[in-house]
C-alpha cells in the first residue's frame, strides 16, 4: 500500500511539474484570485488522485485536467454567487508579459466560455481541436467562441482607452 501511495504521489508531483502553471494561470484569469485559483487546482489534483483515471496519451491527461480544472473553477464561482472584483496587479504577478496588463484587464470582462477559449489558445497556445476535446465542444463551436471572443475583446479594450 505504501508503495503505491508512493507512486501516486510522484505522480501528482509530476502532473504539477507539467501542467501546475498552465492549470493555475487558467484558473486565475477565470476566478480573479490566486487563492481561489490555488484551490481550483487542488481540488482537481485531488480528484485526480481519487479517480486515478486511464488516459491513452498525454494529450488526453491535458483535455482532462483542463477540464476538471474549468468545472472547479464553475464550482467556485457559483459558490461565491456575486459578482467578481478582480485585483489586476495580482493578474499581472502571474502572467508572461507585463505590458499586457490592459488587455487583461479588458478580458477579464469577457463571459467565461470566451474568456476560457481565449485563454487556451492565445496564452498556452493550445489549437483549436485540443481546446474543443478540453471543454467538451466541437471544434465549429471553438472556432466560433474564439471568433466572438476576439470582437467582444476588443470592444472592452476600446472602452478602456475611451
Amino acid at each position: 500500500m505504501e508503495n503505491k501511495t508512493a507512486q501516486l504521489a510522484n505522480g501528482v508531483e509530476e502532473i504539477m511539474d507539467i501542467y501546475g502553471n498552465m492549470l493555475f494561470r487558467m484558473c486565475l484569469i477565470r476566478l480573479g484570485n490566486a487563492n481561489d485559483a490555488e484551490d481550483a487546482v487542488q481540488e482537481t489534483m485531488i480528484k485526480y488522485v481519487q479517480k486515478n483515471p486511464y488516459f491513452k496519451d498525454a494529450e488526453h491527461q491535458k483535455a482532462w485536467l483542463i477540464r476538471v480544472a474549468s468545472n472547479k473553477c464553475k464550482d467556485i464561482i457559483r459558490l461565491k454567487n456575486k459578482h467578481l472584483t478582480v485585483n489586476i496587479d495580482e493578474i499581472n504577478e502571474f502572467t508572461k508579459d507585463r505590458s499586457g496588463s490592459d488587455i487583461i484587464s479588458a478580458l477579464m470582462t469577457l463571459p467565461d466560455k470566451y474568456k476560457t477559449v481565449l485563454i487556451l489558445h492565445y496564452v498556452e497556445g493550445y489549437d483549436v481541436r485540443t481546446i474543443a476535446n478540453a471543454i467538451g465542444r466541437t471544434s465549429s463551436a471553438v472556432k466560433m467562441r474564439l471568433q466572438k471572443g476576439r470582437k467582444l475583446l476588443a470592444e472592452a479594450y476600446r472602452k478602456e482607452w475611451i
